[in-house]
């Protein structure tokens, strides 16, 4: 694991670490390159890796961590405790999730770690962690240690229940609002479904899908698609149909951009230059592969129109934010699987590196019928 001098131990989140331990399995050439590509990230911007290890744990407890709607309410949004399992006497899990989230809040605050002696108390007594104060190690030393601002109440069911302290909630939403940034994925002023209008969205809210998320997808899939007929609306520069034609389909572009359109062109690929609401849906395509704007819920109508460009038996695969599992926007067109979720979670800050934040999760529809 990195030396805690450098700090990174503090600035990561859980995955990062878990990471880190499988590629440490097998120690890479000591290099710059490979320091680079391990840490670089860490040491150019410390504080955006801290907000991510924060939004991935506090994400991971309880839904309304993830919406940037709620978040943007304030507390009043949140949840004023989570609920964790894992709490008795023979598991350690709680506790190591109790530590996480705990360490999270530290690392924002700008407090130290959480020391196991704390941990210890808090199992004890649900008030000790509440205010700053002394505690007494096994080696009959003592500790200074800061106000957490939480309560453990734990239930012979082996629940665990944290309650937020106000100011600590606070400081939560706080840091959540600064990792999402302004760029809202869902505003409920809006109604797609009832809006007539196929206007382009706000600043066409480009946001390029990064070629990891686009793996994770299709490795989701497990198949090629050899063959078929895909469709991506709003193309872009052409990043998922790069993958498509990876995996032998026969691709389509719409994109509304001129100079996105070209960069698309400029790879082989077939791409008409329109505002793809406003083209007539022709029931062709095998498949509908797409990563319509955020903005509002003005993604609603693309996938409501590209639904309508899928032959009978056909597949739709969307990123979304996440907000879209909850809305009631497209649940008639989903509908429900016993056994299998058409909803699957990415990761935090999967679009990052495309300049936003926000939440996003992956649904494919399936349109009845037989191809």
């Amino acid at each position: 694991m990195p030396m805690p001098g450098c700090n990174i131990a503090i600035l990561s989140s859980p995955t990062d670490k878990s990471l880190w331990k499988q590629q440490l399995e097998k120690l890479p050439p000591f290099t710059l390159e490979n320091i680079r590509e391990l840490f670089g990230r860490f040491l150019i911007d410390p504080r955006a890796n801290m907000l991510r290890g924060l939004a991935e744990v506090f994400c991971g407890l309880d839904r309304a961590f993830k919406s940037h709607d709620v978040v943007k309410i304030g507390v009043k949004g949140l949840p004023k405790r989570i609920i964790m399992s894992g709490f008795s006497k023979y598991s350690t899990y709680g506790r190591e999730k109790l530590e996480t989230v705990l360490n999270a809040l530290a690392a924002y605050q700008g407090k130290p770690l959480v020391d196991h002696v704390e941990l210890s108390a808090i199992f004890d007594n649900e008030d000790a962690l509440l205010k700053a104060g002394t505690l007494t190690k096994y080696d009959k030393t003592t500790i200074e240690h800061p106000a957490r601002g939480v309560r453990l109440r734990t239930f012979d069911n082996g629940n665990g229940h944290l309650f937020f302290e106000p100011d600590t909630l606070k400081d939560v939403n706080k840091a959540l609002a600064e990792f999402y940034g302004d760029v809202l994925p869902d505003t409920p002023d809006e109604n797609p479904v009832n809006a007539k209008s196929t206007a382009v969205s706000k600043d066409l809210q480009y946001y390029p899908t990064p070629v990891k998320v686009i793996e994770t997808i299709f490795d989701r899939m497990y198949r090629n698609f050899e063959g078929e007929r895909v469709l991506e609306p709003s193309c872009g520069d052409g990043r998922i149909l790069d993958a498509l034609v990876k995996r032998k389909a026969i691709v389509y572009g719409i994109e509304v951009d001129p100079m996105r359109a070209v960069q698309s062109r400029a790879k082989g690929h077939s791409v008409l230059i329109a505002n793809f609401l406003e083209c007539a849906a022709n029931p062709i395509y095998d498949r509908v592969v797409m990563n319509p704007p955020f903005y509002g819920t003005h993604w609603a109508k693309h996938v409501r129109h590209a639904y309508d460009f899928l032959k009978p038996g056909g597949t739709l695969t969307a990123i979304l934010p996440v907000t879209a599992r909850d809305s009631g926007l497209i649940d008639d067109l989903v509908g429900k699987d016993r056994y299998n979720d058409p909803w699957h979670d990415l990761p935090v800050g999967s679009f990052s590196e495309s300049g936003t934040n926000i939440n996003t999760v992956c649904v494919s529809i399936h349109k009845p019928g037989k191809r």
